[in-house]
């Protein structure tokens, strides 16, 4: 109909060219349209001149208009957006935000940031801005970071939520881009220091290129706030109260919860998650209803799930589910099989139980659970009977390592392919151990302390599924057994246990990068026979992790 012209009652003109058109049906995609023919024109006007819009812009305002389809592709999403919105033509724009968000990548982030400022549209704003924060350290290298304006840098810098495994990130940032253009740029250091972190900096590090640094080291004004930075500084290290307005730690996006365990003579249900920019642990408010030790646990979801275990009398075959964005728990579909002293690892959308104990004997039977069909089904036994193991997965297949037969500790070792349902012996650890954790690193599979009948030992070692071969590794600096362990940013975590003496809250991690261990803050409760495990990505991440910004 508009083709031929028939009972078309409108004419746009867009540099000399005309584009004969329905009132009604132009109405109906944009509010400037109806105000074009109504608010800005007499009833009898027909021709309307329509300046800053391109002839090829309008056809496609046209189309959508008579079709409700609109092609937009990476090449035509800037000029388009900015024109939809303009004309006010949503059902572009919304078009245009999906094409922004599905080509947001290290190579568009800056530059769609840059529009989403220009324009309100706020979803698409903050998933921008999510991307840029998260991605942070690898952004850095980026040819678009050094292009960056002061307000935009200062934004990523000032935000509690930029995802920086060390603050250091955040300062050697901030060099590389001042560095870049440093006569223009220089002046805004001060404004710059202000906003990161110093005080949670490595003391170390601060001393050697904090006030190392050329351009600190001539800038007097900035020595107040260093001699502040680093009185703080010692307040963290030493463990006293801090005032962390007007710049608190970051929110950390991932942490680790411990949680349950066995506490002097009785299980516990306390629950722990550390903050690994303050470095402490915080206790959490709602624990589980039933104290539980000899469990596992796993984050999904949203959600930890927690997994059999002792109460002090019985072994538990219940799993309980935490939701940690509403705090609340509740009861999911029980294993067939009673189970404490169980290995619970996690494997393509299923998480597994392995062997343990059902109070009369340790077991070599195994079952998965669905969080779709909140179902359990058994799997493939397992070739030993295994209580106290561990398990991780590593590419595409479980790992489980040690135990104990109700006779003697286990120094056999077995694989699972979920494909096959079968079970494969791979070589032996160096000695029999219980209560030893298992983790999966970089192609690697690490088993970790335990009890290998005598006494709690100190060992880590690493097996490699390419040469199905075991090496040592430097090993923890306090024996124990029946500890949590969990993997954090290129760090395994070594969480509590049993010394042989008592239970403890002691915390040492080990850096892969380095080989080296250190002490990590202790947890506030000592207990031994604990899960844990990392929890990502959580809306309320600063509340949980006691991460908050006091008013000056």
């Amino acid at each position: 109909m508009r083709v031929k012209q028939f009972l078309t009652d409108a004419i746009i003109v867009v540099n000399g060219s005309k584009f004969h058109v329905h009132k009604l049906v132009m109405c109906g995609c944009s509010p400037f349209f109806k105000d074009l023919f109504t608010t800005w024109s007499t009833p009898d006007n027909i021709v309307f001149y329509v300046p800053n819009i391109t002839m090829s812009m309008m056809q496609v305002f046209i189309n959508f208009a008579y079709s409700g389809c609109v092609s937009v592709n990476k090449d035509n999403v800037h000029e388009l957006f900015i024109a939809a919105d303009r004309f006010q033509v949503e059902g572009v724009t919304l078009e245009c935000c999906k094409e922004l968000s599905r080509s947001l990548s290290s190579q568009t982030c800056f530059d769609t940031w840059r529009i989403t400022k220009d324009f309100y549209y706020p979803e698409l704003k903050q998933e921008v801005l999510d991307f840029i924060l998260n991605r942070f350290e690898n952004l850095v290298a980026t040819p678009g970071f050094l292009q960056l304006s002061v307000e935009d840098l200062m934004t990523f810098i000032d935000c509690d939520d930029l995802n920086v495994q060390q603050e250091r990130a955040a300062f050697e940032a901030v060099i590389i881009w001042i560095n870049h253009s440093p006569q223009d740029r220089q002046e805004h250091l001060q404004t710059f220091l202000s906003k990161i972190r110093l005080s949670f900096m490595d003391g170390q590090y601060f001393t050697d290129h904090v006030l190392g640094n050329e351009l600190i080291r001539q800038n007097r004004k900035l020595f107040n706030h260093l001699i502040q930075s680093m009185k703080q500084m010692l307040d963290i290290q030493q463990g006293r109260p801090i005032r962390i307005s007007p710049c608190p730690p970051r929110v950390p996006r991932d942490a680790i919860v411990a949680i349950g365990g066995w506490n002097i003579e009785q299980p516990t249900n306390a629950i722990e998650i550390f903050n690994k920019h303050t470095k402490r642990w915080v206790p959490m408010q709602n624990p589980d209803p039933t104290p539980r030790s000899y469990h596992g646990a796993f984050f999904l979801g949203g959600c930890v799930y927690v997994i059999g275990g002792f109460g002090g009398e019985d072994s538990f075959c219940t799993m309980h589910e935490y939701d940690l964005v509403r705090q609340t728990w509740r009861e999911s579909a029980p294993m067939h099989v009673r189970r404490c002293y169980v290995s619970v690892t996690f494997l393509d959308g299923f998480i597994y139980a392995l062997g343990g104990f059902d109070g009369r004997d340790r077991l070599r039977t195994a079952e998965r659970y669905s969080s779709e069909t909140n179902q359990w089904r058994m799997i493939a036994p397992m070739h030993e009977r295994r209580s106290d193991a561990s398990a991780a997965p590593l590419n595409g297949q479980i790992y489980i390592c040690g135990g104990f037969t109700g006779d003697m500790c286990l120094m056999t070792a077995e694989s699972y392919n979920p494909q096959h349902d079968h079970w494969t012996m791979i070589p032996q650890i160096s000695s029999p151990r219980s209560g030893l954790c298992v983790a999966a690193y970089a192609g690697e599979i690490y088993v970790i302390g335990g009890f290998n009948g005598v006494n709690r030992v100190t060992s880590l070692e690493a097996f490699n599924p390419e040469n199905n071969r075991w090496r040592f590794l430097p090993a923890m600096t306090h024996p124990r057994s029946n500890f949590g362990t969990a993997v954090l940013d290129d760090e395994l975590y070594v969480v509590g246990g049993y010394s042989g003496d008592c239970t403890t809250n002691s915390v040492e991690k080990y850096n892969f990068r380095s080989g080296e261990w250190s002490f990590v803050s202790s947890m506030e409760v000592s207990r031994s026979a604990l899960s844990c495990c990392v929890v990502r990505h959580l809306p309320n991440m600063a509340a949980l992790s006691g991460t908050t910004r006091l008013e000056k």
